[in-house]
């Protein structure tokens, strides 16, 4: 999976990789969908606020498939790219099975909470899916969601003083509508294309 600022892809490949294979475990539960993240223990309930400053939990979207991305709206490059490819991936399934897509929502957590205030988010995911949410949340949830959903995210001091940028996994999981761990896409695979076929394999 790739990382977002200056980390080399081989040890991008070797974080990530580390941290998915810790999150396995080697049974896969009965039933469901079959994907690269079957039985893991990736994911879990959360307490954020979306862009209207609502409380969100990660239960509020039970029913649902969640095309799940983690990043911040001030990344220079790598975070609205992978945004782009999510939403014109799901856009293209909405197009070819309008129900299937309805039945997933995707969503866009920060790892940046300092900057990423509910309106930042708003005007950033419109940019991308009309059914894009943003969440944001106090420091402490936002550690505690990225532990629970096995993301790697480091603040990185800028050239001046008071800026920076945020290394972090770049990668789409997607869960079923029970809230489980399907599979995911890292970094540069997260095409428009992966993200159709991603659906197309799994939605039901």
């Amino acid at each position: 999976m790739a990382m977002v600022s200056r980390v080399s892809p081989l040890v991008a490949i070797l974080l990530v990789a580390a941290a998915l294979a810790a999150a396995l475990v080697v049974l896969r539960p009965a039933g469901g969908a079959r994907g690269n993240l079957e039985g893991s223990a990736v994911g879990g309930e959360f307490r954020l606020i979306d862009e209207t400053g609502r409380p969100t939990r990660w239960s509020d979207f039970a029913g649902r498939w969640r095309l799940v991305y983690f990043g911040y709206t001030f990344c220079p490059d790598v975070c609205p790219v992978d945004a782009a490819n999510l939403g014109a991936g799901l856009a293209a399934f909405e197009k070819a099975a309008p129900a299937r897509g309805a039945k997933v929502q995707p969503l866009f957590i920060t790892v940046d909470p300092a900057r990423d205030t509910p309106a930042a988010l708003a005007e950033f995911t419109a940019s991308f899916h009309p059914r894009l949410v943003g969440l944001t949340g106090s420091k402490e949830a936002i550690a505690e969601t990225l532990k629970a959903f096995r993301v790697y995210a480091r603040r990185v001091e800028g050239a001046t003083e008071g800026s920076y940028l945020v290394d972090h996994m770049a990668v789409v999981y997607l869960f079923d509508p029970e809230g489980r761990p399907v599979a995911f896409l890292a970094g540069p695979d997260a095409t428009p294309e992966a993200v159709t076929g991603l659906l197309e394999a799994h939605v039901r």
